[in-house]
């Protein structure tokens, strides 16, 4: 889709002197100036839209939200909370669902940037931002939610907001040996984003300190799923823990990926005759609503969603609107909470 920041780069001006043509407001600039601009509009055959008239300085009052999907209650609160933070400040949300596929991630970023959107947020915490590098060069402002914070200075990322991660993971492993647990399981997705690459080191490091650890036979990882799982993650959870409690000496605790992991985990115990917790003991991350009412309640890492939400939106307005922010101000890691329930207990002698 062709945007206004293609026929600033072919008529070699700025996505504000495009906006200014646009608006009428052309009739003070040289008129060769006017003339490249319209040419170049003619050659890509651009039809500014809406979002485009509302270009002021070369900015807009919409973000965009890219996120795995709404379908995760997680993701779902963090769309809410998003939302309502930007309506706090008068700007709009756009929100997508990208599954985490860096294709459709980049095919929605480029579509927001074409539309003036200049501020956009992400969460698939990915390896690297190469597929974005090119926008970000061209104008797109990304803050990055849910992703570690050295990974984001190197890659031209405006902000970041995230948990300390891989300081989840230590915090469930040492509260599960803390009950007296050693052969302890871990159910993931595909460990393909940094989040997740974090909060399994977390675990590694507790364990190790312990000196116990994280046997191949302890770790599921989502077998042949294809992508990351996360439109399937109670179906993963159960088949998961399955697995693992099928096989010799089975973990007597199992850490899931996240809270949805977790509630389909409680299903393939049951599902093998176990009790939560007086067979296995249970952990999550993220505490979404369900995690509280469910029997019995689980214990997880608590994000404090909300809290994130109004940072990372109001720190990515600040840059959109062209401030400065100090290094140590723009990149924000969140200390996590370990939350205590019923679905872990000493282990059983």
């Amino acid at each position: 889709m062709t945007g206004i920041h293609d026929v600033a780069k072919v008529a070699g001006v700025s996505a504000s002197t495009v906006s200014n043509v646009i608006n009428g407001r052309g009739n003070k600039m040289r008129p060769e100036t006017r003339q490249r601009v319209l040419d170049a509009i003619e050659s890509l055959k651009y039809t500014p839209n809406s979002a485009a008239r509302q270009l002021k300085s070369g900015q807009n009052t919409t973000l965009g939200l890219i996120i795995p999907s709404a379908a995760n209650p997680f993701w779902g609160a963090v769309a809410h909370h998003v939302e309502r933070a930007a309506r706090n400040h008068r700007y709009r949300l756009l929100i997508c669902n990208a599954e985490r596929d860096r294709d459709v991630e980049a095919r929605y970023a480029e579509t927001l940037l074409g539309s003036g959107v200049t501020g956009v947020i992400l969460g698939s915490s990915p390896l690297n931002f190469d597929h974005l590098r090119d926008l970000i060069r061209r104008g797109l402002k990304i803050a990055a939610f849910d992703q570690r914070v050295a990974e984001v200075e190197q890659n031209g990322v405006a902000c970041s907001v995230s948990v300390d991660q891989h300081l989840s993971g230590m915090l469930v492993a040492q509260h599960l040996i803390g009950l007296g647990h050693k052969r302890i399981g871990v159910v993931t997705g595909p460990i393909k984003t940094n989040s997740r690459i974090d909060r399994v080191s977390g675990v590694r490091a507790a364990l190790a300190r312990a000196r116990l650890e994280l046997p191949e036979e302890l770790r599921w990882q989502g077998g042949g799923v294809i992508g990351f799982g996360d439109m399937e993650g109670s179906e993963l959870g159960r088949i998961g823990i399955r697995e693992l409690l099928s096989r010799d000496n089975p973990p007597t605790a199992v850490i899931c990926g996240n809270d949805m992991y977790a509630l389909g985990a409680y299903a393939g115990a049951r599902d093998l005759g176990y009790r939560v917790p007086d067979d296995v003991s249970i952990v999550g991350f993220d505490d979404i609503a369900m995690a509280e009412i469910v029997y019995p309640p689980l214990t997880t890492i608590r994000q404090p969603v909300l809290a994130m939400a109004e940072q990372i939106v109001g720190l990515l307005i600040r840059r959109v609107e062209g401030d400065e922010i100090p290094v140590d101000e723009a990149f924000i890691n969140v200390p996590p909470q370990l939350i205590v329930r019923g679905s872990t207990a000493p282990i059983r002698t």
